[in-house]
């Protein structure tokens, strides 16, 4: 799964790819600093075991909003990984953008058609809404909700055959997001479009993610319309099984998570009224081993992000 990456690397343990980082965005490498002793602290900088894919690393980066200028920092944030459901936010942009072009709206009804219908059991038990179904004729606005806060991966099929691929990643190379791509749909590669059938997987970076999430928090994802927009669908995630079970009471966020096999990820904005940084973080270990390090990190993150507040 890894390719290979000219990167730069800094004594402070950050490496940042040379892709552009968004002018307004400060490399802090005291906060790389910081972030990596945590992570160390909890034994996630090791080269992790993913079967068939190899040997993977953490891929973790922060944006710290409390200051006067945003500042990055984070752990091999240039690190390609599988992202699992998380790059379904990728998806949900480019639909976004469609509508607000006019192409279509959040009311446009969608027929649910094979192949496209996989889910056999609702990703999160508790949600009353159905599974779809072949045939189900349904919203476009009913189907991101379906695919952001559930994880709905039938939704996410359909949407991705409504926005189109080609239109999704020219949305990603606008912001010079190279490399998280998105190449499959959520199904076997025996049912993928033509052309799709061996094309590699999709991967991003916790940096590429950190980024999408700062631009909608600053409203500069497409326009405000659609930043905003994916900031209510984030905030409606029901999976708080992660980055979310570490945070306060007080603290709302704004994410999307993605678990599959190896993967435990988590991305999103925090904000407690005093308190606001986006965290990105992609561990390839399985959730259920993972599950009491990923709330420890972001106990820990919370607390560093309030002791730096006013620098």
């Amino acid at each position: 799964m890894k390719r290979s990456l000219t990167i730069i690397i800094l004594i402070t343990g950050i490496a940042f790819g040379q892709s552009a980082v968004p002018s307004d965005l400060k490399i802090d490498d005291l906060l790389s600093v910081q972030l990596r002793e945590i992570v160390v602290d909890l034994g996630l900088d090791k080269d992790f075991d993913v079967g068939e894919d190899g040997i993977e690393q953490i891929s973790l980066a922060v944006i710290d909003l409390n200051g006067q200028e945003p500042r990055l920092g984070g752990v091999n944030p240039d690190n390609f990984i599988y992202p699992a459901s998380v790059y379904k936010m990728y998806v949900a942009a480019e639909v976004l953008n469609q509508i607000s072009q006019g192409k279509f709206k959040l009311t446009m009804p969608v027929v649910a058609d094979s192949p496209n219908i996989v889910d056999r059991s609702k990703e999160i038990l508790h949600d009353p809404r159905p599974l779809l179904v072949e045939g189900d004729t349904v919203t476009v606005g009913y189907l991101l909700d379906l695919m952001i806060t559930r994880s709905d991966n039938s939704a996410a099929n359909c949407l991705i055959d409504l926005a189109r691929r080609e239109n999704i990643n020219e949305l990603i190379h606008l912001y010079g997001w190279q490399g998280s791509e998105v190449t499959r749909k959520f199904l076997k590669r025996k049912y993928e479009d033509p052309g799709y059938e061996k094309i590699r997987g999709t991967e991003t970076c916790a940096r590429h993610a950190a980024e999408f999430m700062y631009r909608i928090e600053t409203d500069q994802l497409v326009d405000p319309w659609v930043s905003k927009q994916m900031k209510s669908y984030l905030g409606r995630q029901l999976d708080i099984r992660k980055l979310a079970a570490g945070l306060p009471d007080s603290a709302m966020f704004y994410h999307k998570t993605g678990w599959f096999s190896y993967w435990t990820n988590d991305v999103g904005i925090v904000d407690d009224g005093k308190v606001r940084y986006v965290i990105a973080c992609f561990v390839p270990v399985e959730e259920d081993s993972v599950s009491e390090k990923y709330k420890e990190l972001s106990i820990r993150i919370f607390d560093l992000m309030n002791q730096r507040k006013g620098r």
